[in-house]
């Protein structure tokens, strides 16, 4: 299914990291781009002829219908939804706050779905478009400590594919995008609570020092948000693209991983984050 060029383009959650870096790299490419965000401000910066800011909020079905009516009023069609917008959450399942573990859901998962919903009737009236779903190599692979977020990227990757099969018949087609470790402050909000665990009321307490390796894994030598936005968009805008796109480090690594034994895989990540260990 081919897409137009240039391409309208609108991508959620580009106030840092990736979301930014592709909304800056499809405006170089020639796109016309809305680089949304819940405070647009943040993107005073990469403002250009190409790439305007516009306030969304994927939680808000109010801020999703208000940003992309104010697309289609500006450029008429809208050819390409980047789903980015997402939030993380490290700490143990057994004690993570069941709040937070709603928040990931919310966000990660019907906030996607949500404005998916809302550019779906443009598209399909065109009978034309393309669907990014920003997912993660972990939704492949479940770590210790990162259930929360491993579990919402799992469902993006089987919502996306029945998605697929639903929209096709109208012209749009699905992309997930698997990243890997790209410099992000994605690690860094999803920590901000990890005391917690460090408390002697934490049964954690023995694990503390695992669950910041877990929290900081990502930004490991992770690649830089510019050139994942370069190697993801060449295959995500490509004529045809491919079901799947994988960039960032471990993106081949960890899916392999994630084919090995249960009990084999476990070990590793176990005794990775010193789950292999009595508590104390």
């Amino acid at each position: 299914m081919s897409l137009p060029t240039p391409s309208v383009i609108v991508i959620t959650g580009c106030s840092t990291g990736i979301g930014r870096a592709l909304a800056v790299e499809c405006a170089r490419l020639g796109h016309r781009v809305y680089a949304t965000a819940r405070r647009p401000q943040t993107l005073s910066d990469i403002v250009s002829k190409s790439l305007t800011p516009l306030a969304l909020d994927v939680n808000s079905e109010t801020s999703i219908a208000q940003a992309i009516d104010q697309v289609i009023a500006s450029e008429g069609r809208m050819d390409v939804l980047i789903n980015n917008a997402g939030l993380n959450a490290i700490g143990p399942l057994a004690e993570l706050p069941v709040t937070s573990l709603r928040t990931i859901f919310e966000t990660n998962v019907l906030g996607l779905v949500a404005v998916t919903q809302a550019a779906f009737p443009h598209m399909a009236k065109q009978r034309s478009g393309r669907i990014v779903n920003i997912g993660s190599v972990v939704g492949l692979l479940s770590t210790p400590f990162a259930g929360a977020y491993c579990a919402s990227k799992a469902a993006v990757h089987a919502l996306s594919e029945s998605l697929r099969m639903e929209v096709a018949p109208f012209g749009i087609d699905v992309v997930v995008v698997q990243p890997g470790g790209v410099r992000s402050q994605i690690a860094a909000t999803g920590s901000k609570e990890l005391d917690r665990y460090k408390r002697s009321d934490s049964h954690y307490q023995s694990y503390f020092e695992g669950i910041q390796k877990r929290a900081m894994a990502s930004q490991d030598d992770p690649m830089e948000t510019d050139e994942f936005a370069k190697l993801v968009l060449a295959e995500a805008l490509a004529n045809p693209a491919p079901h799947v796109v994988r960039a960032g480090r471990g993106s081949s690594a960890l899916p392999k991983l994630a084919k090995l034994p249960v009990q084999v895989r476990e070990q590793l990540l176990s005794r990775q984050f010193g789950l292999h260990r009595k508590p104390k």
